[in-house]
């Protein structure tokens, strides 16, 4: 199952701030840990390249590298690896009586990097936290051949030597993709954590203290302001989007002349055919085009036949994932 002869590719993977969390308080905190990444993937297998796990000395696990199937024995040999200080290069394929032991069962193959906290470059998870706070990417490496992690700072240097390419694996992580929610209603205390689980950063706008508190949206990211106060202030890009949930043209019509201006990957807008008429009528008179109006998705979501705040919430969800995913392709 070992073999350290992976090739190498740079690829781009989403931030897991879990992951990358959960590694720099054990850092601080000089505990130790095992970092899984997966390096190569084949058919269907269950993760991307550039997925990560992070395994606690004491067993905990934060993130995967499969659906769960190859999880166990990853843990395994991320015990092996901090006592032992030693990395592991993984591979699991459904054609080997391993892959069918820890249930790799799905067809694809898979190859996962292992390595001790103490192989990682230190502050390394420090750098790329502050990274994600500047909404900007970070490169890293996997060396293959000496089991270490470290940043790449110059991309431009080419791996020319076949030897060097054939033992390191480069990661682009990229910011979390971020959903700005104009309202503190009840679909958005729904929306908001499933947001978050699906990985979204969330953020909730909404100028009525009476909605917009910590006792309904806790451990949100919060403004109690007017929406355009503050979209003007950050740095909106393709890697954002923005809901409107008030069903209030005052709240939500700032948000939206912000928003139709910029490349925003979604624009979901609530509200009825006749309450998305009049917000057209609307948002023409203040000199948007018809072409320019086409990018609302309004009603917002997806139909699913959804009726309750949750099933709303589910439906504007799954609409911003296949928004997200359509940049991919």
């Amino acid at each position: 199952m070992l073999n350290n002869k992976v090739v190498s590719r740079l690829v781009e993977a989403e931030k897991d701030t879990r992951v990358i969390n959960a590694a720099f308080d054990l850092e601080k905190g000089k505990c130790s840990f095992a970092l899984a990444v997966v390096t190569e993937t084949w058919g269907s297998s269950p993760r991307q390249a550039g997925s990560m796990m992070l395994v606690e000395k004491g067993g905990n696990v934060v993130g995967s590298v499969s659906g769960g199937c190859v999880e166990g024995e990853v843990v395994t040999s991320a015990k092996e690896v901090m006592d032992l200080e030693k990395f592991q290069v993984l591979n699991f394929g459904i054609a080997d009586d391993d892959a069918w032991k820890v249930g790799l069962s799905c067809g694809g193959k898979m190859t996962v990097f292992v390595c001790p906290n103490n192989f990682v470059q230190k502050g390394l998870f420090e750098k790329i936290k502050e990274s994600d706070k500047g909404g900007e990417n970070i490169t890293i490496e996997c060396d293959l051949k000496n089991g270490l992690i470290r940043q790449v700072n110059e991309l431009s240097e080419d791996l020319n030597d076949t030897k060097e390419i054939m033992d390191n694996f480069r990661i682009t992580l990229i910011p979390k993709p971020r959903v700005f929610i104009i309202g503190a209603v009840q679909i958005s205390q729904h929306l908001v954590p499933m947001a978050k689980e699906s990985g979204f950063e969330v953020v909730v706008i909404d100028p009525r203290s009476q909605f917009a508190n910590q006792k309904r949206f806790p451990d949100t990211c919060l403004h109690v302001e007017w929406p355009d106060e503050v979209l003007e202030k950050e740095n909106l890009s393709v890697n954002d989007s923005i809901v409107t949930l008030t069903h209030d043209p005052k709240i939500d019509d700032a948000a939206l002349e912000i928003a139709l201006k910029l490349s925003l990957f979604c624009i979901s807008c609530l509200g009825s055919k006749r309450t998305n008429t009049k917000r057209r009528e609307r948002l023409m008179k203040k000199g948007f085009s018809g072409t320019e109006l086409k990018r609302l998705n309004a009603p917002a979501g997806i139909d699913i036949g959804s009726k309750t705040p949750a099933e709303i919430a589910v439906s504007i969800l799954a609409q911003l994932i296949k928004s997200r995913r359509s940049l991919e392709h």
